[in-house]
């Protein structure tokens, strides 16, 4: 099949993909919250939460790093998605010798490319969460100097965790956007998905990160890639 012709069947499907989802009645919020409790992670990750928002409080001796904590979390947590989601859910499978390095999460995420729209792909693998969970764990408790500090860490991942998957979820269903900001973030997720893989990284920032790592581009500049929903294209070549 030669290039043109990939390109034409990518452009076919991303267009008939768009109108299927502009022909979707909008869900509500209520609804969608009703199926994002039906999956793993968030359970897992509220339990998480509570179990140490309830040692952080038991143990107390507060101070003015109990702030400064959540606020560097929360400043960084854009590059941290950006990196995550270039290096980790997007890694290629690797050969060291007789062993192909291809982690779970990676290959769960090209299953999500391959169809956006199964619920189950849109969220976490709770394996991979436990083993996040088990090295927060470390780093709180171990790492950190003060385990009042380390226990506010492991209170603000689990949020940040939550808004992450919580936004992730909501952009992949029926819920449509009806504020600016949410707007914005489901326009580039869904250019991310629809029209071109290489770009527009972030999930819960407008863009932010991806404007300095100049991955922002203007959506009528970028081809519509033939790999969006076959990232590097493994499926062709035997995956």
């Amino acid at each position: 099949m030669s290039a043109d012709e990939i390109d034409t069947r990518a452009r076919r499907r991303v267009a008939a993909d768009e109108r299927r989802m502009r022909l979707r009645r909008s869900a509500s919020l209520r609804a969608a919250l009703a199926e994002f409790a039906r999956h793993p992670s968030p359970w897992i990750m509220g339990v998480f939460l509570l179990s140490a928002l309830v040692a952080r409080i038991l143990v107390g001796g507060w101070g003015l790093a109990d702030l400064l904590v959540p606020v560097v979390m929360i400043a960084s947590f854009p590059l941290v998605e950006w990196l995550i989601h270039v290096f980790v859910l997007h890694w290629r499978p690797r050969r060291l010798g007789p062993l192909v390095v291809d982690p779970l999460v990676a290959r769960k995420h090209r299953e999500h490319h391959r169809d956006p729209r199964d619920i189950p792909l849109i969220f976490i693998p709770w394996q991979v969460l436990l083993m996040v969970i088990a090295a927060a764990l470390v780093v709180g408790l171990v790492v950190f100097t003060s385990v009042e500090r380390g226990l506010t860490f492991l209170v603000v991942l689990p949020a940040i965790g939550l808004v992450y998957e919580w936004t992730h979820y909501l952009i992949h269903s029926d819920y449509r956007p009806r504020h600016a900001f949410y707007r914005a973030l489901w326009r580039n997720h869904r250019f991310h998905h629809y029209r071109n893989e290489h770009y527009w990284f972030a999930v819960t920032t407008a863009g932010t990160v991806d404007r300095l790592l100049g991955t922002y581009p203007d959506p009528d500049t970028v081809e519509k890639s033939p790999t969006a929903k076959d990232l590097h294209a493994l499926s062709r070549a035997g995956e």
